[in-house]
């Protein structure tokens, strides 16, 4: 009996030994791979999942949260010069599901002069803003080939001749116009103001045409107006932005 017992316990002894290796085993594997698997230095996991400066600078905070009223982007005054007898000198907006991030609003009218004949004069204003998209890129970037766009669609219109393209300062970050001719009815002369601000892209479309025996539109008059109208649009992102900001800081317990 004393044999057997004897014999028991060495079996079991030896039955108990690959369970110790085995736990001994998978701890230390467990600690091999936590410390970076022998060659890499401790922490490098840990590190290497940090994003990169450039993901972080391509997801920064857009400049501009909204866009304004496009009816409301110019003066009247302006209104008045490049539209004379608008039909409505309020304009006419596009509807829009979004209107802090696409709204647009145009006017047109006929100023009659008897025998002297007609001047016709239609006017537009398109605003696009972009957010940060961790999968389309930051809102500036995507402001930036949207302008590019723009201004390579008025450059196709359709039926346009003498296409001329020149870069317009003082407007924004960065602004292009297109002055080009396209024959209706009549001879329309056309210009477009494509503008970029921080994350916001402000497209203007003028023209006019000239009937029954008016001498036709003076095309540097034409583009001057614009440019003038185009920077009072793009003026009007910021402080739309700024009117916003201020309701938040009275809000806002440190700004009390």
């Amino acid at each position: 009996m004393h044999r057997s017992a004897s014999r028991l316990t060495r079996v079991l002894a030896c039955a108990a030994v690959p369970v110790i290796l085995t736990v001994a085993g998978c701890s230390s594997d467990s600690g091999k791979d936590s410390g970076s698997g022998g060659d890499k230095k401790p922490g490098a996991s840990a590190s290497s999942a940090k994003p990169s400066g450039k993901a972080s600078a391509a997801l920064e905070k857009p400049a501009f949260a909204t866009l304004p009223d496009p009816c409301k982007s110019i003066q009247s005054g302006t209104v008045d010069t490049l539209v004379p007898e608008a039909k409505d000198k309020n304009g006419t907006a596009t509807k829009s599901n979004d209107l802090t991030t696409r709204a647009s609003c145009s006017w047109n009218g006929l100023d009659e002069d008897g025998l002297k004949g007609s001047q016709y004069r239609w006017l537009s204003i398109s605003m696009v803003r972009y957010e940060s998209h961790a999968s389309l890129g930051g809102a500036n970037k995507r402001a930036e080939d949207q302008y590019t766009k723009q201004v390579e669609a008025a450059k196709a219109s359709e039926g346009a001749h003498d296409v001329k393209v020149e870069q317009a300062g003082g407007i924004g970050d960065q602004a292009t116009s297109v002055v080009y001719g396209v024959k209706k009815d009549v001879d329309f002369f056309n210009t477009t103001i494509v503008a970029r601000t921080q994350n916001v892209v402000v497209t203007l479309d003028y023209n006019g045409a000239a009937y029954e025996g008016a001498g036709a539109p003076d095309q540097a008059k034409l583009l001057q107006d614009a440019i003038a109208a185009a920077k009072e649009a793009v003026g009007s992102v910021g402080t739309a932005n700024q009117q916003q900001k201020q309701p938040e800081q009275q809000a806002s317990p440190s700004a009390q």
